[in-house]
């Protein structure tokens, strides 16, 4: 998908790249191959060609960075395919609500296996940086307006300049709202009994009885609802990008893997 997108490029837009698309311009490799471009002038596609010949660079050498900083964040849902093998899973635990609420559980999944960092254990910014500094890109829910101004109050500088997905926003493009729990079980995404419908307030409830009566069987059902919100961001983001790359190309009659 990422090979297919020119609203990275200055000037281009959602319906300018539409209309490439609709006129046969369906790539990168496309575009800097068409000698002159309705719409726009030879100078002005120069420069453009410079632009795509450099994301094709930065894409093959693996550099998320260049396309978070390129692709508009709405779009970014693009980069799910190209990245997905290096992408990270993540959900936090907090006391409250507030930005400046203490993190009590950061859950990182990374497609294989799952990482738990706990208060007052093993949770600080450098166990933050260690797994997160070498990853392609993070998906969450909701943790734009949430879980990353968290990490980033508390662990300045722990959160790499990736593209982040926030599949709230994704999701919701394909008609899909409410809490994440409602979502998943709209979808057939299953959770274990245990905690298929535990709560933020359940998951407060149990660090409390983990902090202040040492219950450890409380922090490890709490460990286990953040896993679980963890590993189905997987098969969410997977979900929504398959729709959405179907539904983007089914609106100009063109399909490409």
């Amino acid at each position: 998908m990422l090979e297919n997108s020119f609203v990275l490029l200055k000037g281009i837009g959602a319906s300018r790249e539409t209309m490439l698309w609709r006129s046969g311009i369906h790539t990168w490799k496309d575009f800097v191959s068409t000698e002159k471009v309705r719409g726009i002038a030879d100078v002005r596609k120069e420069y453009m060609d410079l632009a795509l010949m450099e994301a094709q660079t930065r894409l093959k050498d693996r550099d998320s960075r260049y396309f978070a900083s390129n692709l508009p964040s709405r779009e970014l849902w693009r980069c799910l395919s190209d990245f997905s093998g290096n992408a990270i899973y993540l959900d936090i635990e907090t006391t409250g609500i507030s930005i400046m609420s203490p993190v009590t559980v950061v859950g990182i999944y990374d497609g294989r296996r799952m990482h738990t960092l706990i208060k007052g254990q093993n949770l600080s910014g450098s166990s933050l940086n260690a797994i997160l500094g070498s990853a392609d890109m993070i998906v969450t829910f909701n943790g734009a307006c949430f879980d990353l101004p968290v990490l980033r109050t508390r662990f300045p500088g722990a959160i790499p300049d990736v593209p982040h997905v926030d599949l709230r926003n994704v999701l919701r493009k394909l008609g899909l709202s409410g809490g994440l729990k409602a979502i998943e079980r709209q979808l057939g995404i299953a959770r274990d009994q245990r905690v298929e419908y535990m709560t933020g307030s359940e998951a407060v409830y149990l660090w409390r009885l983990w902090e202040r009566q040492g219950k450890r069987n409380a922090l490890d059902l709490l460990i286990e609802y953040n896993a679980a919100d963890c590993v189905n961001l997987k098969s969410l983001s997977e979900y929504a990008y398959g729709k959405l790359k179907h539904a983007t190309f089914e609106r100009i009659a063109f399909m490409k893997d």
